[in-house]
């Protein structure tokens, strides 16, 4: 992480749909153990531009080959980066993703379907070329106070940009001081992203980083539902106010739509025990770029 003192250099929009970044597949592997549910990949792309840039918490457009049903080249898809700026070879010469494969059953045929961009990404080998916009974004960015406390939320492939963070702050950056906590949300243990990293992190930073699972299909709240994110989080929920009122505790969360709304309602909840309103918090909060969302 930069020094609050030095103004970090954000890079957007390098390369646009008109003229992508073309890039290569350099690497491609399952994400998810036999019996999950879908297929989700980690995808390594090669940047042959030294001048494309970004940092933890961007995203870059991919662009799928062919044309759309109006004979159009087909738009691009953002995906946000789950590397770190200096990439997975370490030199920043690279760029990763974590997609899911979306499969569906068209309505009016019963044919199985598959979505063009994440079967194209599902679907490469080494060698193949990929069409790269962007990077993109400027509101998802590490806070630059060595100090921050990191309280991050994720579903699915939304731990793309957390899988950078935790990274950036426990492995490359030396003046990092803070604490990560982190709540993951899936559907099986099977279907846990990058397990194998995060127990690694746990196991030799366990002082300054905590994770917490919430397995949809295998656990349980104590009313016998199923346990989503913000039931784990519920369950911390005295915990995560008090670090809610450090000017440096810091909230992101990434994944599905919707994924807010049960956070809000168990926030409400928990806000409303220590005599204060949610949304008049939250505001205050968002206003000081201390709570941080992206769904889609």
């Amino acid at each position: 992480m930069v020094a609050s003192a030095q103004k970090r250099e954000v890079v957007v929009n390098l390369y646009r749909p008109n003229a992508p970044l073309i890039g290569q597949c350099l690497e491609t592997y399952s994400l998810v153990e036999e019996g999950a549910p879908g297929l989700t990949k980690h995808i390594v792309l090669d940047l042959p531009d030294p001048n494309f840039r970004y940092l933890e918490g961007q995203s870059v457009g991919i662009i799928p080959p062919g044309v759309d049903a109006q004979g159009k080249p087909h738009k691009p898809r953002l995906y946000s980066i789950a590397s770190t700026r200096y990439g997975d070879d370490g030199e920043g010469r690279t760029v990763s993703l974590s997609v899911k494969r979306a499969e569906y059953v068209d309505k009016e045929t019963g044919q199985p379907g598959v979505g063009v961009c994440s079967g194209f990404l599902t679907d490469l080998r080494a060698g193949d070329e990929v069409m790269i916009t962007g990077p993109a974004g400027k509101t998802f960015l590490l806070p630059e106070d060595p100090n921050a406390n990191l309280i991050l939320v994720a579903t699915g492939t939304g731990i793309a940009p957390f899988r950078a963070f935790i990274k950036h702050l426990l492995e490359e950056d030396p003046n990092y001081q803070g604490r990560i906590w982190l709540f993951f949300g899936v559907p099986t243990t099977s279907s846990l992203l990058y397990r194998g990293d995060l127990e690694a992190w746990k196991a030799e930073h366990g002082d300054r980083f905590r994770v917490d699972y919430a397995i949809s299909r295998e656990q349980q709240t104590p009313d016998g539902k199923k346990m989503y994110v913000q039931n784990r989080m519920a369950e911390y929920g005295a915990e995560l106010w008090e670090m809610l009122q450090q000017p440096n505790t810091y909230v992101y969360i990434c994944g599905l739509k919707g994924m807010e709304d049960g956070i809000n309602s168990v926030m409400a909840a928990v806000a409303e025990q220590a005599g204060q309103d949610w949304n008049k918090f939250q505001r205050e909060l968002k206003k000081a770029s201390r709570w941080n969302e992206e769904t889609y």
